[in-house]
């Protein structure tokens, strides 16, 4: 096995390089990054390529040899950027897949922005079958045309692919710092920005918490995953006869919702709270597909994601590796 990670650098890569290198069931398993900005030192286990994924040439060199290809690189609301790295990337991706000899998986990320994210009303909980709605900006375009290039180059040359489609992914401290009316805020909203300057520097220094509404003026209830629970579901789709050309959703049992947060965070921590309306709409991805046929089960529920943040200790030397939220 010689698999291929893109985006390998960011904070699902190297959870996933990680885990895949301690496994003894893939002691035998090699593992190529391409990397762009950012660099990974080499290993016996591990080469490295660098440039560009929307060069032709780049790729290609990466893709020699290669039989497994877990593709995370994305990019976020830079519309100078998107199209060569998310659309051309991953075209030239899939051509030299396609005409590999070696070539056996393509696992994709996705992200629950090709779904509209919490942006449009839902009747019920998400599953595969819902439709693509991609909300304003070109980041959510951009994973429309990820999950619809992977599927019709599978339809036009049947290769075996699968796609694996999370919610925002949490790690260490980030939830905690998603809530933070600070500069420290990870992700959005910027809290700081839906209150009146005075108010938001207060709340950093006492710790309180938003409590984010709907639309419909209750709790928000949002969609998250842990990268510990979407790392063992790449691993539960590798050469696995039931992940083949199929998308799953991957988060939480439930979503998170900030009424529970904020009444969880005052009964444990006793941090206030204080409600944030939005024009935001309440939404549950549903996993069951993933339970079902990877034999998947997320460990993380809404105690066990805060209380991993609230009690991580972040080192100096280890600055917040980011990825887009949806």
């Amino acid at each position: 096995m010689l698999m291929l990670v893109t985006g390998a650098t960011g904070k699902v890569g190297r959870a996933f390089l990680a885990r895949m290198s301690a496994d003894p069931s893939y002691r035998a398993a090699h593992f190529r990054a391409l990397c762009h900005n950012r660099m990974l030192e080499p290993t016996d286990r591990l080469d490295v390529v660098k440039g560009s994924i929307s060069d032709r040439a780049v790729v290609e060199q990466a893709m020699d040899g290669v039989t497994h290809v877990v593709h995370l690189a994305t990019c976020k609301e830079t519309p100078d950027d998107v199209m060569d790295i998310t659309v051309k990337g991953m075209f030239w991706l899939l051509e030299a897949y396609r005409e590999s000899a070696t070539a056996r998986q393509f696992i994709l990320i996705g992200g629950d922005a090709a779904i509209g994210h919490f942006f449009y009303r839902t009747d019920g909980p998400l599953t595969e079958a819902a439709p693509h709605s991609a909300y304003p900006g070109c980041y959510a375009l951009s994973k429309v045309l990820e999950e619809v290039m992977l599927e019709q180059v599978g339809i036009q040359y049947g290769i075996n692919h699968c796609c694996l489609r999370a919610p925002w992914i949490m790690a260490d401290d980030d939830f905690r710092d998603t809530l933070s009316f600070g500069d420290d805020v990870f992700g959005g909203p910027d809290w700081k920005t839906m209150v009146p300057a005075e108010d938001a520097r207060r709340y950093h220094l006492k710790g309180t918490v938003p409590l984010l509404l709907d639309a419909d003026d209750q709790p928000m209830k949002r969609n998250f995953v842990h990268v510990d629970d979407l790392v063992a579901a790449i691993m539960a789709a590798i050469d696995n006869p039931k992940a083949e050309r199929q998308l799953f959703n991957i988060g939480m049992d439930r979503p998170v919702d900030y009424g529970e947060v904020a009444d969880y965070l005052q009964r444990t921590r006793g941090l206030d709270s204080i409600a944030i309306p939005s024009p935001f709409h309440s939404t549950w991805l549903d996993n069951s597909k993933a339970k079902f046929a990877l034999d998947w089960q997320p460990e993380y529920d809404l105690e066990r994601l805060v209380e991993a943040a609230w009690t991580h200790e972040r080192a100096p030397d280890n600055p917040r590796v980011v990825w887009y939220p949806g």
